[in-house]
């Protein structure tokens, strides 16, 4: 059977871009994939992080992953830091990257563009990256397009240990959301909706009440044409809505264009926020039951037993092949 990793890093509060690029797509992954879904905390660390934050925003979107539809049993549910061949392969996977590889990063050059001190981990963390695709023997990995370089370098990784220490790991491919995959703010549709943005009308949170997100598509940015029109070139702002409103409902563009033929955006807006609402309003529910649970606690220590049996069949062939003395 095919099989997928994939996970969301537990650094800020969940918003809908994060359900609807990644979340949304791992519950419907478990129809046709055997899934591995992390919680890659050891990414996190990669920038300071409050050590009370990182242990809240863990557990959050742990019961996030299962109130949004991830079946535990179906689905291995794990965090990153609990199986430590994550740790014990990256550093095999850093002897084999190259300086200039790690160097052409574009997220590196992004994060550490204008900073003064760079931890060495934000360089080498596309190791981990590989590290973690590749233990699983992954044949495939969901990410949006800024993830797919990363990907590309696990390819090359895989190759060339396969090539150097014969056949260990599985080359995975990427596959790419066309529909949702990256959800812009609210008030400005070039750039990503995300927490860090100071407006907090620019983003929704899985967490935010009824009344709070419908205040914050009403505020929504779109533009003087009045005409729910898919088109990302002239048309950002209104497109943007249109994809959040196509995850949410489960409708094409095309049926979401013609639901709002010859409505202006006011009535856009308002059915918007209600589609938002109700899908929400289970996961919610559900959170709220589970995030401070035992029920929460025996799902991710029996994902790490898992996940931790497999991993380790991969990092001890893995070992044996690169030549290291096993006793």
């Amino acid at each position: 059977m095919k099989r997928i990793l994939s996970g969301i890093k537990p650094s800020g509060v969940l918003n809908i871009g994060g359900y609807s690029g990644a979340l949304s797509q791992f519950v419907r992954n478990q129809e046709q994939f055997e899934c591995f879904f992390f919680i890659p905390d050891l990414h996190a660390i990669t920038v300071y992080q409050d050590p009370k934050e990182l242990n809240e925003r863990t557990r959050e979107l742990a019961a996030l992953y299962i109130a949004a539809g991830i079946d535990p049993k179906r689905s291995t549910v794990f965090l990153q830091s609990q199986v430590s061949a994550h740790a014990e392969l990256s550093w095999m996977m850093e002897t084999q990257a190259h300086f200039g590889e790690l160097s052409r990063m574009t997220q590196f050059k992004d994060k550490s563009d204008g900073k003064d001190v760079v931890s060495s981990a934000l360089f080498t963390y596309p190791a981990l990256m590989a590290a973690d695709i590749l233990l699983y023997q992954a044949t495939h990995v969901p990410v949006g397009d800024d993830q797919k370089q990363h990907v590309e370098l696990t390819r090359d990784l895989a190759n060339r240990f396969n090539n150097r220490y014969g056949e260990t790991f599985v080359v995975p491919e990427p596959i790419i959301q066309e529909t949702g995959a990256r959800i812009m703010g609210l008030d400005d549709p070039s750039k990503k909706m995300s927490k860090s943005n100071p407006n907090v009308s620019s983003y929704i949170l899985m967490t935010d009440e009824p009344a709070v997100i419908r205040k914050k598509f009403s505020r929504a940015v779109t533009d003087s044409e009045m005409s729910v029109r898919y088109d990302w070139d002239t048309k950002p702002a209104v497109s943007n809505l249109i994809e959040i409103y196509s995850v949410f409902s489960g409708m094409s563009i095309a049926e979401v264009e013609k639901h709002f033929a010859g409505q202006g955006y006011g009535n856009f807006k308002k059915e918007l926020a209600e589609v938002v609402i109700a899908k929400l309003e289970p996961i919610q529910q559900r959170f709220h039951e589970i995030v401070n649970s035992s029920e929460l606690n025996e799902i991710l220590r029996d994902g790490a037993e898992r996940a931790a049996a497999v991993a380790n069949e991969t990092l001890m062939r893995a070992k044996r092949n690169m030549g290291f003395l096993i006793v």
